[in-house]
């Protein structure tokens, strides 16, 4: 009878550390792998999905009775989720329930033009369906989270949801300033800013530069606008042709006063907050000072002599 209860009891040692090391031992991966937990999966689905991507031992039910005995009844997350090469079941089962999933996003940067949104969206392998079409001005800039899998069509929504709450929250705070009304003027204006300067501290001078122009009906001469009928906003990479500045397009700010026809990018929040509430300036003439900002002038005495200075400054550069 003691040999039976030995056996018994070696048998019982023997499948409980068999069992602790499916459960804490490594477990198979041999390298990390991704996968996917749709959101509403229980338990059981979850470990079907992990057995059939070899992220666990066994065919499934193994590691979800191990862990309805030994593992946390929190419940599991919905996502993307990276698990790591060796991973134990007990690990795999925290990062389910605990673990951060893994964060795709797409980037808008402050002025990118809706055709590189598109181009972007196009690109990611990770969407699906088509591109819809995307209106100049009408995305956010931002970095937006999306599931694998996800329709392009619902990012782009995100997108321009944003942008559409942004001008709501903005608009209210309109100093009235700049004779601008209507939304399409208030980002078009404000899609100007953004190209003119890539420093966030002159957004406002460049806006009250732009709102003085507008207010006195002179003409804006700001070279994005002459460029965004030839790339659709992107860079044009060499200068302007004396042509383009005499083309008439509904954009050239050269050959029309006021507000070109539409937006000429997305611009980024400050960018139309900027708009919103110009700076108080008598200065109707900016230029490049050299250092990536601009320097501006109330007369045209001012400007051409800052104008001079800049043309030097090239000219040193071995740019003229």
């Amino acid at each position: 009878m003691r040999k039976l209860e030995l056996a018994l009891a070696a048998i019982f040692v023997a499948a409980f550390a068999y069992t602790g090391w499916q459960w804490w031992g490594p477990g198979p991966l041999a390298k990390p792998a991704t996968v996917e937990i749709p959101d509403g999966a229980t338990l059981g689905q979850a470990s079907e999905i992990l057995a059939y991507h070899g992220a666990i031992d066994g065919l499934g039910p193994e590691w979800y009775y191990l862990s309805r005995l030994f593992g946390s009844s929190d419940p599991i997350q919905a996502g993307e989720f990276e698990i790591p090469k060796g991973a134990s079941g007990s690990a795999v089962l925290d990062l389910l329930q605990h673990g951060r999933p893994i964060q795709r996003l797409i980037t808008v940067t402050e002025g990118m033009p809706s055709i590189i949104v598109a181009e972007k969206l196009a690109a990611n392998a990770f969407l699906a369906g088509a591109v819809p079409p995307i209106g100049e001005g009408t995305v956010l800039p931002d970095s937006y989270g999306y599931e694998r899998g996800e329709e392009r069509g619902a990012v782009v929504r995100r997108m321009q949801s944003a942008m559409t709450k942004t001008l709501g929250q903005l608009i209210p705070k309109n100093s009235g300033k700049c004779p601008v009304a209507s939304r399409t003027e208030i980002v078009t204006l404000a899609s100007i800013v953004e190209k003119e300067t890539g420093k966030a501290s002159e957004r406002r001078m460049v806006a009250g530069v732009y709102c003085n122009r507008l207010r006195i009906g002179m003409k804006l001469d700001a070279d994005p606008t002459v460029i965004y009928p030839i790339t659709k906003g992107k860079p044009l990479g060499r200068r302007i042709r004396r042509s383009e500045l005499m083309a008439q397009t509904g954009y050239n700010t050269y050959r029309q006063p006021g507000l070109p026809l539409g937006p000429i990018a997305n611009p980024g929040r400050e960018s139309i907050a900027a708009v919103m509430n110009p700076a108080d300036t008598k200065a109707i003439y900016f230029v490049a000072d050299g250092t990536g900002g601009h320097v501006f002038a109330e007369t045209f005495q001012q400007h051409q002599a800052n104008v001079k200075r800049w043309y030097a400054i090239r000219r040193q550069r071995g740019e003229m």
